[in-house]
């Protein structure tokens, strides 16, 4: 009779907990190197008009794609969507054949908290109005104020 394998499950690389920053965070459960693919951002795709748009509540966020499509993560959706916003990050979203990918930009320790710069972008003028509407609050140094894209 053959041996039988045991499998054994790789470790979390991540997690989602509370955030200092915002609602949920996700974390590093153990040491991520710069460069390393962390996780796919995921959701159903679908148009601009058909995405989620709640007026009352400002932080519907949707993943807009090159192609026109958008990716809702309440449908769907994986830890991905629980990474919160720093103007100091030390992970990127990368968009590779209409899929997003957070991947590390830097070292990044177990315990550390994963962050990636919105860059959001409106369809309006950019005011002091809007910028509080979508305020920034990572606490870097480097900090802009506002998770919008001001280099627009």
């Amino acid at each position: 009779m053959p041996k039988k394998l045991k499998s054994r499950k790789r470790p979390a690389r991540i997690a989602v907990g509370e955030s200092g920053v915002h609602g949920r965070g996700v974390y590093a459960m153990q040491f991520i190197l710069k460069g390393t693919r962390i996780i796919e951002y995921t959701g159903e795709r679908v148009s601009w008009e058909a995405a989620p748009n709640d007026e009352n509540d400002p932080h519907t966020f949707n993943f807009g794609l090159e192609n026109g499509e958008v990716i809702n993560p309440e449908i769907g959706g994986n830890n991905a969507r629980w990474i919160n916003h720093s103007c100091d990050p030390n992970c990127e979203a990368v968009e590779e054949d209409d899929r997003i990918f957070i991947d590390a930009i830097r070292d990044i320790e177990a315990g550390e908290e994963l962050f990636y710069d919105y860059a959001l972008e409106i369809d309006e003028p950019i005011t002091e109005e809007s910028k509080k509407k979508f305020a920034c609050r990572c606490g870097s140094s480097k900090c802009r104020g506002t998770m919008l894209d001001l280099e627009l």
